[in-house]
């Protein structure tokens, strides 16, 4: 998704190692103004983050938005719950795939997108110990034919 109108902000590269990532959906988010300048300085962590639908709206929970440097007593808490904007079809079906299915909502990264700030959210299933290591063997094996190739050429 290499977009030239896109610049990520934070990117959450243990989502794919632990998750099977099924479907993603972009979403908004309602932000302060100093998350704003925080988040496009790029201090945004996403380790512990996930999503989660109460009610009728969707909330992004323990992202973490450090405070801006120049902010002051308007400065934001770090980690506090953010409302994530989404159309009600979308919501309906995370509701659905997360309770019924019992998968989880995992953000995978924040960007900017023409001027906006952006969460890109994943249907997730969790991955088992077994699944990791199939992956780390099939990434290496990659790997290896790759180098392979490269030297034959």
């Amino acid at each position: 998704m290499k977009d030239p109108s896109q610049k990520i902000l934070s990117d959450n590269r243990q989502a794919g190692h632990n998750y099977f990532l099924l479907e993603r959906f972009e979403a908004g988010m309602v932000l302060t103004g100093t998350e704003v300048k925080a988040a496009k300085d790029g201090k945004v962590q996403l380790k512990d983050a996930y999503a989660t639908v109460l009610g009728n709206e969707a909330w992004l929970v323990n992202a973490h938005i450090s405070q801006y440097s120049h902010g002051n007593r308007e400065n934001h808490p770090p980690v506090r719950n953010r409302k994530l904007l989404l159309h009600r079809r979308e919501i309906g079906k995370l509701l659905a795939e997360t309770r019924e299915k019992g998968l989880a909502l995992i953000p995978t990264r924040i960007y900017l997108k023409n001027g906006r700030i952006k969460c890109e959210i994943a249907v997730a299933k969790g991955k088992k110990l077994h699944d990791k290591r199939e992956a780390e063997r099939a990434r290496t094996a990659e790997e290896e034919a790759r180098a392979e190739m490269r030297r034959r050429a």
